[in-house]
């Protein structure tokens, strides 16, 4: 199993297939995963690519850390785990219940 980099400083223009081809340039490039945001649609600006081997990966962190893609200075360094986040307040539901406490609401606030 190889080595997970993230990959900070993208363009929004910058394609999963564009960081592939860019990144074959260190070896084998396993996934490419750009995150994108939900509402928007559009690029978050980063995104996680993983090398086939540890080698591999020092050698794209080597080699693009610092680079220029689509106009953008590219970050690349060592993915680290996802942390634990406390959960969001509010509960869930997609309703700011308390935003509809007007007289109009059917409620007896």
């Amino acid at each position: 199993m190889g080595k997970k980099l993230y990959v900070g400083g993208l363009s929004y223009d910058t394609t999963e297939e564009t960081l592939r081809q860019t990144f074959a340039q260190a070896g084998t490039v396993e996934t490419v995963n750009v995150i994108i945001d939900r509402d928007s649609g559009r690029s978050k600006g980063f995104g996680f690519i993983e090398m086939a081997t540890d080698e591999e990966a020092a050698k794209a962190i080597e080699l693009l850390n610092g680079k220029e893609l689509d106009g953008r200075s590219l970050t690349v360094n060592e993915a680290r785990p996802m942390e634990k986040r406390a959960p969001r307040p509010g509960g869930g539901g997609g309703f700011n219940r308390d935003r509809n406490r007007g007289e109009n609401s059917g409620s007896r606030y």
